[in-house]
Formats: structure tokens, C-alpha cells, sequence
């Protein structure tokens, strides 16, 4: 099957940079969109359906201005099957955890996500891990256990384990990804999982589907845009700049899920969940400070290895 993949795009680290953030801020607002659905009366399957149907538009027009016309094609269809199955249960756990967590405490615990992706790529992958990356996986639990307030106002326990799921399944689907994107293109995977996300949504859509006003329609819409164009976001970041350099702008969203929450819903973050957003922001940086040495270690062993 011949590869439909864009060409490398030259470096332009100001750019990814600046897609990151772009990505950040969206997935800022669709957190608070899918709150405010939940609240004007809109189910999870709902939510889960309009945020794929809605974002559908802004996947395609990516499709076409990128000339990946062939990305429904795939060798794998039950991979993807797979992936989407993860990646769908983990959309609706972290969607149910926002309906009942503070954004900001929502937005918090998911940044274990990352530290959970060390662990699992040493329990399913076995790659190694070493000291270093496990003092940070420890450390971002410590800050977890930090946000949950010991002797304070606890956070509500379901929306917390919720989250904490959440979190585990967006480090599944990151191994996922990394078994599959060798053999797939980003379109493809991409493609693949809105129409499965869209198709298995939709079988709940007869039992809790319902008629809603212009205002939460607004709110769904919004939703899906919100959510496709960060999608595409995140993954236009990659092809400009480094993983190192990208990926420490992902926790600009915690800065809007504060603003977001204090704007709409009049609340702000108590300093236990600073606190342990510092502890875990700071080991999801070291592990990437860690993974950057390793890099230029094994680039700088492969050169070595070079014949003459």
C-alpha cells in the first residue's frame, strides 16, 4: 500500500510550539463545554457522540488539506478496533469524572497520564525503566495524594477514581499507539477512531438521546469543534518541533481550566491542589528530561556504531 503520509515538514519549533498551546486551550474549553452540557441535562453517550460528530468536520478538511485522501485504507482493522475500544472507554471515564471533579482538579489528576505510560511500557512492553523514571512515576502519585486535600475538604472519592481511571487509559492508549503507529498512519488512526467512536455512541443514542434547546446545542457543538481541532492540534504540534520541546505546553491547560472554572462557575483551586499540580508538573518534566538524555545517548551510540 503506498504511503499517502504528507512529507516532512521543515522544523519550525516556534510554530509547534505555539499548535501545542492552540491544542492546550482547546482541550481546556472542551472540558468545560462537556461540564456545561452535563449540567444543561445532556447524557454521556450524548456527549460522547456530538463530541466525534461535530469534530468530524475540522478531521476532514485536515484530511484533504494534507492530501491523506487514502487514510481509511488499513492492514489492521482489528487493531484499531482495539485502540478504539480503549480509547472510547477512556473518553467516557474522564467525561464522567468532569461532570463531578472542579476543572482544575480534573485537569490536575490527568497529568499522571504520562507517568502512568512509564509504568505500563515496562509491564507490557518490557522496556526498560529505570530508577530515575520511577522516582518520577512515584512522585506524581504523591501529588495525586496531595490534591485529594488529607485533612481538608476531601474531593468527591467516585469523581477522583474516575479520573485516576482516566488517566491509566489515556497510558493504555499511548502503548496502543505505539504498537500500532508502526504499521499506521496518523489519518488513518485518527479516522478510524472517530468512525468507530461515532458508530458505537450512536447505539445508545435511541434510549438516552434527547431533544435540546439552542443554547445546548450551541454548548454540543462547540463541543466537537472543540474537541476535533485539538485532536488536530496536538498532532500538527509534532510535525514542526520535538517531543521535548511540545510537550511541557500541555500543562498550559491547568492555567485555563483555572480561569474557565473561576469565570463560569465561581471557583477557584485551594492550595493543596497547587501543590500537588507543582509535584506532578515537575516529575512529568523530569521524565522528559529523561527521556531526552536517553535519546541523544542512543543517537550518539548508533553514530558510534557507524562504519567508517
Amino acid at each position: 500500500m503506498p504511503d499517502l503520509s504528507p512529507p516532512p515538514l521543515k522544523q519550525n519549533r516556534l510554530l509547534g510550539i505555539g499548535l501545542r498551546v492552540g491544542a492546550a486551550t482547546c482541550f481546556g474549553f472542551m472540558a468545560a463545554m462537556i461540564k456545561l452540557g452535563s449540567e444543561a441535562g445532556v447524557s454521556l453517550p450524548e456527549l460522547a457522540f456530538y463530541r466525534f460528530a461535530f469534530g468530524l468536520p475540522p478531521l476532514l478538511i485536515w484530511i484533504a488539506m494534507t492530501g491523506s485522501f487514502g487514510a481509511w485504507r488499513t492492514r489492521r482493522p482489528f487493531a484499531h478496533l482495539w485502540r478504539g475500544t480503549i480509547g472510547l472507554t477512556t473518553m467516557v471515564t474522564a467525561f464522567a469524572a468532569l461532570t463531578l471533579l472542579p476543572l482544575a482538579e480534573s485537569a490536575t489528576i490527568g497529568f499522571v497520564a504520562p507517568l502512568f505510560s512509564v509504568a505500563l511500557s515496562a509491564l507490557i512492553l518490557g522496556e526498560k525503566v529505570g530508577r530515575h523514571r520511577w522516582t518520577a512515576v512515584v512522585l506524581g502519585l504523591i501529588g495525586v495524594l496531595i490534591v485529594m486535600r488529607p485533612g481538608g475538604s476531601p474531593v468527591p472519592a467516585l469523581g477522583l477514581a474516575l479520573a485516576l481511571l482516566a488517566a491509566l487509559g489515556t497510558a493504555g492508549v499511548t502503548i496502543t499507539l505505539r504498537q500500532i503507529g508502526k504499521t499506521e498512519r496518523t489519518p488513518t488512526i485518527v479516522l478510524w477512531f472517530t468512525f468507530f467512536a461515532m458508530a458505537a455512541t450512536g447505539l445508545f443514542l435511541p434510549a438516552y438521546g434527547r431533544a435540546h434547546d439552542g443554547p445546548t446545542w450551541t454548548i454540543l457543538v462547540a463541543l466537537g469543534l472543540f474537541g476535533g481541532l485539538g485532536q488536530l492540534f496536538l498532532t500538527s504540534s509534532l510535525r514542526f518541533a520535538p517531543v521535548p520541546v511540545v510537550v511541557p505546553f500541555d500543562y498550559s491547560q491547568l492555567l485555563w481550566a483555572v480561569l474557565l472554572g473561576w469565570i463560569l462557575w465561581d471557583t477557584s483551586p485551594p492550595a493543596s491542589t497547587w501543590t500537588g499540580a507543582a509535584v506532578i508538573v515537575a516529575s512529568g518534566l523530569y521524565t522528559l528530561y529523561r527521556e531526552h538524555l536517553l535519546g541523544k545517548d542512543e543517537a550518539r551510540a548508533a553514530r558510534a556504531t557507524e562504519p567508517l
